[in-house]
């Protein structure tokens, strides 16, 4: 079997795709390496935000579907999203940078091990900073070269993703049976599991609450997370897997940037499995990435109609 190398992305929904912009380059400092669309629905910003060459395993993306609500908070859902950055020593550095730009947060917290900081943005959206600085496994990203955050500070990938969930046993069964990965830790209601080479890059944290509403999607929350395959030939054995266990799912899927499966696991909680490559820079160079506004050549035709229909935003680089 062809397992699963960690996390490759997460994609959640925002208010508004340039105040998001501007947050995740000039707060957190991640570069924007594609600007381009939905290609289920052309009228939507779809945005990628990652290290400082795009690669697999660091990209935070969003969709600004028009007229969405905000999403409501509780279980069944893809809770939080962590970011990784090098060290304890860097955390410090964030608490000082969010205070100065008035970003919500918590002080130094720790789970698993770990240290981190919990923050939200202007949507409510759940984020956490994790430290790396006892961190084996996946390997982190590259920091963003002309980014405003000092090198060694800077964020380096995703980290844990949480999910939040009313049936412990049933999401057990689909990490662990179906998908391969290893519960390593309990805290309380948190259970740690790792895929891949392990680490902060390759886990998932669940947190079994069966005293909370169902979550309700909408800006503020996240779409779904994707998980790394190597190729193409890996993607097909994970489709056949998971036809063998009937599971709602969308079959392959060819995003141009990566090739997809998109599994159904819960009420609003999605599951992609994306290949590592073609990657970003198959349509623009690495100097100007994320600039313009970039279609896969399916769409290109359409590029007069889709230009009419997003308000552009200037997504070139303020120093």
């Amino acid at each position: 079997m062809n397992k699963l190398k960690g996390i490759h992305h997460v994609t959640a929904m925002t208010s508004s795709a340039e105040k998001n912009y501007h947050f995740f380059t000039e707060v957190l400092g991640m570069r924007l390496v594609k600007k381009t669309v939905n290609q289920d629905d052309i009228q939507t910003y779809h945005t990628f935000f990652a290290d400082d060459r795009g690669s697999a395993g660091t990209d935070m993306t969003f969709f600004d579907f028009p007229g969405i609500p905000k999403g409501t908070k509780g279980t069944n859902s893809i809770s939080k999203t962590s970011f990784r950055v090098p060290s304890d020593k860097a955390l410090d550095y964030w608490l000082e940078r969010f205070d100065q730009h008035n970003v919500t947060h918590t002080g130094l917290t720790s789970q698993f091990g770990n240290k981190s900081i919990q923050f939200v943005d202007f949507d409510g959206q759940q984020y956490q900073l994790i430290s790396d600085e006892h961190n084996p496994g996946v390997p982190a990203g590259i920091p963003w070269q002309k980014g405003p955050v000092p090198y060694d500070y800077a964020i380096v990938g995703l980290g844990p993703i949480f999910l939040t969930v009313s049936s412990l046993d049933a999401m057990r069964l689909m990490l662990v049976e179906v998908m391969k990965m290893n519960e390593i830790a309990q805290e309380e209601n948190a259970y740690l599991f790792e895929v891949g080479e392990g680490g902060n890059g390759g886990q998932v944290i669940v947190e079994h609450r069966d005293d909370l509403p169902q979550a309700m999607e909408g800006f503020g929350n996240v779409h779904h997370v994707a998980f790394r395959v190597e190729d193409r030939a890996a993607l097909e054995a994970w489709i056949s897997r998971i036809q063998d266990y009937s599971l709602p799912q969308s079959g392959y899927v060819d995003r141009f940037y990566f090739e997809s499966l998109y599994v159904r696991v819960g009420p609003h909680i999605l599951f992609e499995f994306a290949t590592d490559g073609p990657g970003f820079m198959q349509d623009e160079p690495y100097e100007t990435m994320g600039e313009k506004l970039s279609l896969p050549p399916f769409l290109e035709a359409e590029r007069a109609e889709i230009e009419r229909m997003v308000r552009p935003f200037d997504t070139t680089r303020r120093d």
